[in-house]
């Protein structure tokens, strides 16, 4: 694991964050900890459980079928041509 030092921080910023983590119940390192990761996630937690809620909900509609690896599509599609334009 990695570790930073935030130098120069405003003594009323470090007592604001000090009352957080007391009302939160956490050390001033756990919540500025807790605060970098929340700033840090950008959603993709959230997207990716949604994801997974909706993959488990529809797997059971395709089961028993026969499924074409997606190699296989790439593959196919790159041969006749067919390419990303970004």
């Amino acid at each position: 694991m990695a570790t930073i030092n935030v130098r120069q921080l405003d003594d009323d910023v470090v007592n604001r964050l000090k009352r957080r983590a007391l009302l939160n119940n956490r050390s001033l390192e756990g919540e500025a900890r807790h605060i970098l990761e929340c700033a840090a996630d950008d959603g993709m937690a959230a997207k990716r459980a949604a994801f997974l809620e909706t993959m488990d909900r529809l797997s059971p509609l395709t089961e028993g079928r026969k499924h074409t690896p997606a190699e296989a599509l790439i593959r196919e599609d790159r041969d006749h041509g067919h390419r990303d334009t970004l």
